[in-house]
């Protein structure tokens, strides 16, 4: 299929796996523009080997974007230029936001292909809530700033995704059930590839099965957000509603404590009243 591009940048998801999940729209422009900037080209050309065609490419990835972005974006005047991760959607857990943000700062169209994603296919097999989520791509490798990062999200309302290696699964898992508590969660890998699976089980469960060492291939850690926090108790309501009546009238400290704690409204007046009378 040939036809022609508009100049611009056109972010293109490729397959995180099976190749038969790249998608006409896809694949279409990758045939048809003037430059792809990739990754790592010898992964994207065994995408093109399987199209049955070649387009040039250029390299783009954390050690030379600096160095390479001024150069793409000028092309974007008269050009298409696609970008391509080695696996899934750019952008997710790479540098590509700049190529983005400068190319609309020099005035270019911007378009989206989208398409497969391993931490979005990741949840779909976890069995865990997806109404809200993280994403946390790659925790750090450091003991202490790896504690740090998962300290930051602990009490996050959500479900929560990480992207990890094989040789660092155990002790990522390790860490998560430490800083999270026992949650449930699921390691997903080889998504949409022959051995693809997804275990299931605690992360004190997950961490000892993984202990002596993780598996190859691409993973993803998905977490169960945190149980329902304990009920405020007389002491905390009686605590909130003294700081609220120093700032606010009976009736609005009573209904800004009721929001924030989930309590009952009329109580929390009956009992502002008390005190506001003196009858602590």
């Amino acid at each position: 299929m040939t036809s022609v591009l508009e100049p611009g940048l056109y972010i293109v998801a490729t397959p995180i796996g099976n190749l038969g999940d790249l998608s006409p729209r896809a694949a279409e422009i990758l045939l048809n523009a003037d430059v792809v900037a990739v990754e790592d080209s010898r992964v994207t050309a065994g995408l093109f080997r399987h199209l049955g065609s070649k387009r040039p490419m250029t390299p783009y990835h954390d050690h030379n974007a600096e160095a390479v972005r001024p150069g793409l974006v000028a092309r974007m005047a008269t050009q298409a230029v696609a970008l391509v991760s080695d696996a899934g959607t750019p952008l997710i857990s790479d540098p590509g936001y700049k190529l983005v943000r400068d190319a609309r700062a020099a005035g270019h169209a911007v378009v989206t292909i989208p398409g497969p994603c391993a931490g979005i296919a990741a949840l779909t097999l976890a069995g865990l809530p997806t109404d809200r989520f993280l994403f946390m791509g790659f925790l750090p490798s450091k003991q202490q700033a790896r504690a740090e990062a998962i300290a930051e999200v602990a009490g996050v309302r959500a479900t929560l995704v990480f992207y990890e290696s094989g040789p660092r699964l155990s002790a990522a898992l390790a860490a998560l059930a430490e800083g999270l508590g026992d949650r449930e969660a699921a390691v997903a890998r080889e998504i949409t590839k022959k051995f693809e699976e997804c275990v299931t089980g605690t992360l004190t469960e997950l961490s000892a099965r993984y202990a002596e060492g993780g598996p190859k291939g691409e993973i993803v850690v998905v977490v169960a957000p945190p149980g329902e926090a304990a009920p405020a108790s007389a002491e905390d309501a009686d605590a909130a509603l003294a700081e609220a009546l120093t700032r606010l009238p009976v009736s609005k400290a009573a209904g800004e404590v009721a929001k924030r704690l989930g309590l009952d409204r009329k109580a929390l007046y009956a009992r502002a009243m008390e005190m506001k009378s003196g009858g602590e």
